[in-house]
């Protein structure tokens, strides 16, 4: 069990490792690139989801972090099923739950990136 959860953690500290791992693993099987893509992506937005909540946590000595993305994708989500409403006259939940999830994988790599250069820098004036 320990293996499992620091492989996890492992993976979370650096997510663009399982992004590769499900995208190779599936060009290895033959599939579709673009599905295969799509696929990695999915994967990595759960990880991305803990390492980002974990550098915000980090960044500014909080524990809501994960908590407040998870907010954020509840909004996305309700504005996107009433921006379905309005157009279809229906809500297909499988529909947007992907749009939600892969918007969600969008934002959290670009506030990956944002934390880590912020911590990086806050790092650095601490040490100085």
């Amino acid at each position: 069990m320990d293996f499992l959860r620091n492989s996890f953690i492992t993976l979370s500290v650096i997510p663009v490792v399982p992004f590769f791992i499900v995208y190779y693993i599936g060009l290895g099987l033959k599939r579709e690139k673009k599905k295969t893509f799509l696929l990695a992506m999915d994967v990595t937005t759960l990880f991305l989801l803990l390492s980002v909540s974990a550098l915000f946590n980090n960044i500014f000595q909080s524990g809501f972090g994960f908590y407040l993305i998870i907010i954020i994708i509840l909004i996305s989500a309700g504005l996107i099923g009433g921006a379905q409403n309005r157009l279809k006259g229906k809500v297909d939940g499988k529909r947007l739950l992907r749009a939600v999830w892969r918007l969600s994988f969008l934002f959290m790599c670009i506030g990956y990136l944002l934390f880590m250069v912020l911590g990086l820098i806050k790092y650095i004036s601490h040490t100085m």
